[in-house]
């Protein structure tokens, strides 16, 4: 694990997920027969046609049958090859969880899924393509390994580092959306390990996928406030790195989860699950209050979802009036 934290946290105009997944898809299935790049008609969301005329033997083009796709990807893996399967977050999960309840993980078969578009980042696409449930459906399989990655330089080392693991791996991200450079290209990262992005002292806020950038923002916010906010960037929802939120939340005694996901279930009920074993703390959970998404712009879907800097802010106050209670 080798890692380097942005020295200024801004959009990367150059790079999207998108862009990096198929360039680090094409490395690594150029260097490794074994791989297989799957998707289910969606070949363009994430333009994977550059992948199919540079490999055209490892690249599988199901069409609109994402179960069916996650049947043929475990048998893939009972002959050795190492199967990545993308459609937009919903169909990957919601869709296909018998088959990777049972075909994928009951059967100890190696599967990667990429879900892209998760929750609000959906946008355009609306409530039927909105996944605020994706994170908690995978979270009830046993064993799986949930990622939500933050930046471009974390996605490609999850790629390349779940080409030699095992199992069923759930990785959750955007597509062509603009996003917070977080880390320096070339980071290398512990799995499963969250990082601590910023020192405080008087609250912890946990955050994933696109509200780290909203979490930072805010501890600007709250440091003119006189507040002093401690910033974890938790992106493997599970196994969950219980040491380091154990630690922080003894340290500043109160906590916030932000996430892009219903409440229920989420990254904030992982976190609850994580204080109540060993740090009893305060906690408020920023996401989609139990809700169906619907359709519209990006900016307006994170306000009308409570998904911003302020949503935040308001969450460590009141926090901090229970903590100080």
């Amino acid at each position: 694990m080798s890692y380097s934290i942005a020295k200024e946290f801004k959009v990367d105009p150059n790079r999207t997920m998108a862009k990096t997944y198929r360039e680090t898809m094409i490395d690594i299935a150029s260097k490794n027969k074994k791989v297989v790049a799957m998707d289910a008609d969606l070949m363009l969301a994430l333009g994977m046609h550059e992948f199919q005329n540079k490999l055209p033997e490892q690249m599988i083009n199901v069409g609109i049958a994402e179960a069916n796709m996650i049947g043929i990807a475990a048998g893939l893996s009972a002959t050795g090859m190492i199967p990545y399967a993308h459609t937009f977050a919903p169909f990957a999960t919601r869709r296909c969880f018998d088959q990777l309840f049972i075909s994928v993980a009951y059967a100890k078969a190696n599967v990667r899924v990429i879900g892209s578009d998760p929750g609000v980042v959906a946008a355009f696409n609306g409530g039927t393509h909105m996944p605020f449930e994706d994170m908690g459906i995978m979270r009830l399989i046993p064993n799986a390994t949930l990622i939500e990655p933050t930046d471009c330089a974390m996605l490609e080392d999850v790629l390349r580092q779940t080409e030699n693991m095992y199992g069923l791996f759930y990785i959750r991200m955007m597509r062509d959306q603009p996003l917070i450079k977080v880390y320096e290209d070339g980071s290398t990262f512990d799995i499963t390990k969250g990082i601590l992005l910023e020192e405080g002292s008087d609250v912890t806020i946990i955050a994933s996928g696109i509200m780290v950038g909203e979490a930072l923002a805010a501890q600007s916010i709250l440091k003119e406030k006189g507040i002093s906010a401690e910033i974890i960037n938790i992106a493997c929802w599970k196994p969950i790195d219980a040491e380091l939120i154990a630690k922080s939340a003894a340290k500043t005694g109160a906590v916030v989860t932000a996430e892009n996901h219903n409440v229920i279930n989420g990254l904030g009920s992982a976190v609850a699950d994580v204080l109540a074993a060993n740090t009893p703390a305060p906690i408020e959970k920023i996401g989609s209050m139990d809700r169906f998404g619907q359709v519209g712009p990006f900016d307006y879907l994170k306000k009308e979802y409570n998904l911003t800097k302020e949503d935040i802010v308001k969450a460590v106050e009141k926090v901090l009036a229970r903590k100080n209670a």
